[in-house]
């Protein structure tokens, strides 16, 4: 089987499958990127059997799909939370649980038919880092599973779950990162724990001027 990897630069999970699929698989081309960054140009002219989207930020055009006799995507998240920032709206919304799904890859973004979900319990104490953490585990282990069974030859499963009809969009993540003055304390503690990740923080506008959380206990 003659694999197209795609997936992101720099990061350690990524790596882990790369060396997975090409420990399987005799022929896997890499291409990794950062978000921004356009589709190689050697991507976009492949020709093989397989497509796999693991953590890319890259949206696979439909003349690619049709060339690929099968294109998967990990997605990670549960289909309930379809599109960006998943992470973040399951900790707002204050959902006890939380997944991955891989699912077959179609033209609209987290829509083609779902091959497997793996679910876990999230924390009363979880942040972004913390589940965000598991779930990039546990989708290594639902990646590692289905290439096994597509490396013995084994036909895919349909989960029969089906995806949330709305996809969160970046401008929707980024709304949820804005903080006003008349929030309660109860909505503002709510986004604080939703959005906060690193460098990326929740943000407040005051006559004009933008401020950043610094920190919260």
């Amino acid at each position: 089987m003659k694999i197209l990897f795609l997936g992101k630069a720099d990061d350690p999970h990524n790596d882990r499958a790369v060396g997975f699929c090409r420990a399987h698989f005799p022929s896997v081309s890499v291409h990794l990127g950062r978000r921004g960054d356009p589709l190689p140009a050697e991507a976009l002219d492949w020709r093989g059997d397989c497509i796999v989207s693991y953590l890319s930020r890259w949206i696979v055009p439909g003349e690619m799909l049709d060339r690929a006799a099968l294109a998967i995507n990990f997605h990670p998240a549960p289909p309930q939370y379809p599109g960006t920032g998943c992470t973040n709206f399951a900790l707002y919304d204050g959902a006890t649980e939380y997944g991955v799904t891989c699912h077959h890859m179609a033209q609209a973004v987290d829509s083609g038919q779902i091959i497997a979900v793996r679910r876990f319990p999230i924390r009363s104490d979880d942040t972004v880092a913390s589940l965000l953490a598991r779930t990039y585990e546990v989708q290594l282990a639902l990646f590692e599973e289905i290439f096994a069974m597509l490396a013995r030859g084994e036909a895919l499963p349909l989960s029969g779950d089906a995806w949330a009809p709305n996809a969160r969009t970046r401008r929707e993540l980024d709304a949820l990162a804005r903080i006003s003055p008349d929030m309660s304390a109860a909505e503002v503690a709510r986004r604080v724990r939703a959005t906060t990740f690193g460098s990326w923080k929740p943000t407040v506008t005051l006559h004009g001027f933008t401020f950043e959380l610094k920190d919260h206990a």
